[in-house]
């Protein structure tokens, strides 16, 4: 009787233990989709890699990109994916390979969007068998209305391969990143979510090349143009009449002092970067300064990236400024400059005669003084822009090493 009852309750053990184990959502693709408060749907792709919360990993995906989540937490059967940048998470019930629940603030609940997903999807936005009107793939001078009243001109690049469309808008404060979406008749759709806000574009183009079309729920329109440009980053930020040096004494994450002064920097040229650990374009910044530097350290040049972030609460920046490095295995010098605001930025830097960007790269010879200013960031979104701006990157730093020290 008794080993009878031991069977018994090893084999309900074994159960549980099983059971237990494949409660985790399958592994493989996955389609979300976003219910936005206007009755707009917007739909991304994620990969899950791992059969645990403890081993998994969740990446987005957005055209050639594979964009990975800060970490996977399971209670019972709802679902945490988290994405420290942006202070978010997807906060999940898990179903029947289906997941139902909404994207939140960490720490402001009240804020989130509803979202399914379904386990086995690979497509984006759902074919509805109408083929492309024409191939709308080119660049493209586009002109965004302000809430303002004010227009923002941009350059969007197109890339369409059959009803399959990629896409990217810049500005001189950066791009819009990866763009993935589907061309049906004279109609395109368009979306991206790395965690932040999810970017939904729609429009429609005629066969002159102009394009009507919203950006979240911004109008725009836009004429291809194979010239279409943007004004020159090297020209848009400098420091004002009276300045060469630029300097600071700022807090790192553990609150001690730096300066440009101080012993590590003189004589060495120095990067300066000025962002935010929740801005989109930084991340791509950082995912190219972060080993660039680990390459090029041994130089004779230092980076020092200045975050400015969304609390001044040092155990918020402490731990935002640790999540940062740890994804991208930052090994420069960072500090805290203060509240993500520009007005804050200009004021916190009077040499500079305004602030238009989070990010801006300062380029410091040897002796101090500013040589170039580069506003904002074309990141490999935009593939031969991207190409460029690492070609003239190294240009700059080979230049200022040349130069003689103090």
């Amino acid at each position: 009787m008794k080993k009878r009852l031991y069977a018994l309750v090893f084999f309900s053990l074994s159960i549980a233990t099983t059971v237990n184990a494949q409660s985790f959502i399958a592994e493989g693709p996955w389609r979300g989709v976003f219910r936005q408060q206007n009755g707009t749907e917007v739909p991304f792709n994620f990969e899950v890699k791992g059969k645990t919360a403890a081993t998994a990993k969740v990446f987005l995906i957005n055209g050639p990109e594979r964009f990975a989540a800060s970490g996977v937490s399971q209670k019972g059967d709802s679902l945490f994916i988290a994405f420290d940048q942006f202070d978010n998470e997807l906060a999940l019930q898990i179903g029947d390979k289906k997941l139902s629940g909404a994207l939140r603030k960490k720490d402001l609940p009240g804020r989130t969007t509803p979202l399914d997903a379904t386990f086995g999807e690979t497509y984006r936005f759902a074919d509805n068998g109408e083929k492309p009107a024409a191939d709308i793939s080119g660049k493209y001078d586009a002109t965004f209305k302000g809430r303002n009243g004010t227009d923002e001109k941009k350059v969007g690049i197109f890339k369409q391969q059959g009803s399959k469309l990629e896409a990217t808008f810049l500005s001189i404060t950066g791009d819009s990143r990866y763009l993935e979406g589907v061309v049906q008749g004279n109609k395109f759709y368009l979306s991206s979510f790395i965690g932040g806000g999810a970017a939904y574009y729609t429009g429609t183009f005629d066969n002159s090349g102009q394009i009507t079309g919203t950006a979240n729920g911004t109008s725009f329109t836009a004429a291809k143009n194979a010239e279409a440009a943007l004004p020159d980053p090297y020209k848009l930020t400098y420091l004002k009449e009276g300045y060469k040096t630029f300097d600071f004494s700022l807090p790192d994450e553990d609150g001690n002092r730096i300066s440009l002064k101080d012993d590590k920097f003189k004589n060495k040229v120095v990067i300066l970067t000025i962002g935010g650990t929740w801005c989109p374009n930084c991340i791509d910044e950082a995912g190219f300064v972060a080993p660039w530097y680990q390459k090029n350290k041994g130089r004779g040049v230092e980076v020092i990236g200045v975050q400015f972030e969304r609390k001044a609460d040092p155990a918020y920046v402490k731990n935002a400024m640790g999540n940062f490095k740890k994804r991208f295995n930052i090994t420069y010098t960072e500090v805290f400059g203060g509240l993500a605001d520009k007005k804050a930025v200009a004021e916190s830097f009077p040499a500079l005669n305004t602030f238009l960007s989070f990010p801006t790269i300062l380029f410091i010879d040897k002796k101090g003084n500013v040589d170039k200013i580069y506003t904002g960031f074309t990141g490999p979104a935009t593939g031969a822009y991207y190409t460029q701006f690492i070609r003239e990157f190294n240009e700059e730093v080979d230049q200022l090493l040349k130069k003689d020290a103090i």
